[in-house]
């Protein structure tokens, strides 16, 4: 105890730790019709740090050739101390986190947030999003089974439908006509090189835009910074609020509690679950597996490009989506944020989300 003061002490009188202390936890005000779903982007925080601590571990094992991948994957599995604990967190955490991620832009959108003044927030987090999925796209490659090999392929062939460029984009991604080890070298070095930074400062801006404009006052309905003009900056303080510890981070604490209960219990109860037999079998190019399936959170665009005969059409309508998803607070004018207020949309946004539901379980099977 008198060392913990000693060291609390120490920190003080050098970077202030109390004063800290106060302002951003005990005086730092919060609405008091917050939820836990306002958590979610706390989740999201804590997954990726899930991430990056158990990827470091198996990058101590894991070895980036074509001839040692697969090996060195099973070698994590069934020799390497606790490694097999670690690569389940990271593979059931990639799917848990993207879950996460994907509810917590739903319920930021369900509750109007994106909005005035809060569009760069969104966008920011919209992008993180984008980031996300080209963190699963390009670790997928990395265990070098006949699952990774052929999804791959079939991924970095989508851009050859585009015309002149498309044939370049496609061999710039595999380094050559085919997915080979320099594919596999190229995919790592964006998935622990080149995202990593390119994410800590998209989360850098996200995290600075929601501590300086603030948390929004309601979830549903208008507020203040609705009703007056947006023609100066007005930080959004909630005076009558409650402070951010403990009230917020309780539900924050809780709902981390649970992401880790999920995490373990696939990890106890079904830990094959997201290791289907094809990920058990060495890269074979010359061998192509009977199905071939993206994960789960391809499924809905894997399978709308399937549909869609004409494959330069489907690429850009997908590539339109994510257009309109990325801009969407600019483009979604209306000054009501309540969604049940908005018939048009919410059954726009309803059966945006059935037909995803229903490409899912197309795609799956």
């Amino acid at each position: 105890m008198v060392m913990g003061e000693k060291i609390r002490n120490w920190l003080d009188v050098r970077i202030g730790l109390n004063e800290l202390i106060r302002t951003q936890l005990a005086e730092y005000r919060v609405p008091k019709n917050i939820n836990v779903f306002n958590a979610l982007g706390t989740i999201a925080f804590v997954g990726y740090l899930i991430q990056a601590i158990s990827g470091m571990f198996l990058m101590i094992y894991y070895i980036p050739h074509s001839d040692h991948a697969f090996k060195s994957v099973q070698d994590i599995m069934t020799i390497a101390p606790y490694g097999w604990l670690f690569r389940q967190m990271h593979v059931i955490g990639s799917n848990l986190l993207i879950a996460a991620v994907i509810l917590h832009m739903v319920t930021i959108f369900l509750m109007g947030n994106y909005k005035r003044p809060r569009e760069l927030t969104w966008i920011s987090g919209a992008l993180m999003l984008l980031l996300t999925f080209t963190f699963g796209l390009s670790g997928y490659l990395l265990p070098w089974t006949q699952l990774s090999y052929w999804a791959t392929t079939i991924v970095t062939s989508i851009p050859t439908a585009f015309p002149v460029v498309g044939e370049y984009i496609s061999r710039l991604f595999r380094g050559g006509d085919y997915v080979s080890g320099i594919t596999l070298t190229r995919f790592f070095a964006l998935h622990v090189s080149i995202l990593p930074p390119l994410f800590l400062i998209l989360m850098a801006v996200h995290v600075a835009l929601i501590r300086r404009i603030g948390l929004s006052a309601t979830p549903f309905g208008k507020s203040d910074e609705e009703k007056r003009p947006l023609t100066e900056f007005r930080k959004k303080t909630h005076p009558d609020g409650y402070p951010y510890y403990p009230y917020l981070v309780q539900k924050q604490a809780l709902m981390v509690i649970v992401y880790f209960m999920v995490m373990f219990a696939f990890i106890t109860f079904a830990p094959t679950f997201f290791f289907p037999e094809a990920t058990t079998v060495p890269a074979d190019p010359f061998r192509t597996p009977e199905t071939i399936r993206p994960e789960w959170y391809f499924l809905a665009p894997y399978q709308m490009l399937k549909l869609i005969p004409n494959k330069f059409l489907g690429i850009s309508m997908l590539i339109v989506v994510a257009f309109l998803f990325v801009f969407w607070p600019f483009l979604d004018t209306q000054k009501e944020k309540n969604i049940f207020r908005r018939p048009v949309l919410r059954w726009v946004f309803i059966s945006l989300m059935i037909g995803w539901v229903i490409l899912m379980w197309w795609g799956k099977r």
